[in-house]
């Protein structure tokens, strides 16, 4: 079974089939969730997953189960998966990877006629980008107990559609009902540029970076730029930009994967002879342990103080999100590193900076990720590229993991 490996160049033809629907002029794809183009991926994924012998179910949030039968149906299904969703001017490979890996994951043991003590599946998780409803992995969050399957059913999108009418709409309001998953794998393209910049084909996932996000207001005062001087301003623009640079010094100094960013600002009253009055900003921290975490915003919380005096300013800083750091099970994660070395990859352990749908379900099952490097790092967008022998080499260490578990 150790020579087992997967037909990367099927692999290949079903990610560009998949593909197609919703496909962009840039190569990339726009497929939001609970939308015709969403409903025709899943429909194409459930037509593959039953050629294969695979069981369908979908569950009341449209979360898509494929299941392989094994020796012993008491036993809880490892399972393999992600998302077939993706933003407005998305990529090809993000999610859609790591579902077309685990479905080729069981077309393999098809092929070889090898049968596994317990069931193994092959999930699609609704929703996990949130571009059309909030909140982002959905699907997933419900799943592990995190939302309410009833206050997420009532959210609605900009045109007032809910998300239950939606999965109504494309047929994909199920009824399957809850389950345990013994252990949980997803493959996946980094969306960074580590893996690329290091020359390394398996990134051996050991968690996901906790997330703080505020909303940041500064107020000033309005005033005409002409007759106002300088040292008599009270200008919330430039108290905002002294905010975008302490965001940036505290995530430089700090450690453990720190991250900083302010990715959203509006001034008012927007006008080029008026000084800006308000300032309305996001700022968020990411970091991969709790304490050092809450140390960067009680940085930030201490230079906001010196900021609002020397700018003439006052600053409200609200926290409006908190994911906490995830770390994935170390018996999986060490599954993935033995399944990487075991096939002669090049590995090299690894921490998301983004948040994924394994993330919740890691509060309910074992769980563990397997990342392959993307072009440049680029994720989010229509040129999104990976290679096709890095997928296949993502999606073996995927096969043989998930038989480390299910054998």
């Amino acid at each position: 079974m150790r020579e087992l490996r997967i037909d990367g160049e099927r692999l290949w033809r079903s990610l560009m089939e998949l593909a197609r629907i919703g496909a962009t002029p840039k190569g990339g794809v726009k497929r939001l969730t609970l939308t015709d183009t969403d409903r025709e991926a899943r429909d194409l994924f459930a037509r593959w997953a039953r050629e294969a012998g695979l069981e369908v179910r979908v569950d009341a949030i449209g979360n898509m189960f494929a299941r392989r039968a094994g020796r012993d149906p008491s036993l809880s299904p490892i399972a393999m998966g992600s998302h077939l969703d993706s933003q407005p001017s998305g990529g090809k490979f993000d999610g859609a990877y790591g579902v077309m890996a685990g479905l080729e994951v069981l077309r393999t043991l098809n092929d070889a006629g090898i049968e596994t003590r317990a069931p193994l599946e092959v999930v699609s998780w609704t929703n996990e980008e949130g571009s059309r409803f909030t909140p982002v992995m959905m699907g997933s969050g419900v799943f592990a107990g995190v939302f309410p399957l009833g206050h997420v059913l009532e959210q609605m999108d900009v045109g007032g559609a809910t998300v239950g009418d939606a999965l109504r709409a494309i047929g994909y309001h199920g009824a399957a009902p809850a389950q345990r998953l013994g252990a949980y794998f997803e493959a996946h393209i980094e969306q960074g540029p580590v893996l690329e910049d290091a020359k390394t084909t398996i990134g051996v996932v050991q968690g996901a970076l906790g997330q703080r996000w505020f909303d940041c207001v500064i107020t000033g005062q309005d005033a005409h730029a002409g007759p106002t001087p300088m040292e008599l301003r009270k200008d919330a623009l430039i108290g905002a930009s002294r905010v975008v640079l302490e965001v940036n010094r505290i995530a430089l100094a700090f450690p453990d994967y720190a991250r900083g960013t302010v990715g959203s600002m509006q001034v008012k009253p927007n006008s080029r002879n008026v000084v800006p009055g308000e300032v309305r900003m996001s700022v968020e921290f990411r970091n991969q342990k709790d304490e050092t975490l809450s140390a960067m915003v009680a940085a930030l919380r201490e230079s906001l103080k010196a900021i609002e005096t020397e700018c003439r300013v006052a600053i409200e800083l609200t926290e409006v999100t908190y994911f906490p750091p995830c770390r994935f099970d170390p018996s999986m994660v060490g599954a993935v590193r033995d399944a990487a070395a075991a096939l002669g990859y090049t590995r090299r352990d690894i921490v998301s900076g983004a948040g994924h749908d394994a993330v919740y379900v890691a509060r309910v099952a074992p769980t563990a990720m397997i990342f392959v490097p993307c072009e440049g790092g680029i994720s989010h967008n229509e040129i999104e590229n990976a290679t096709p022998q890095d997928l296949a080499a993502g999606c073996n260490v995927l096969l043989h993991a998930a038989l480390s578990r299910a054998a």
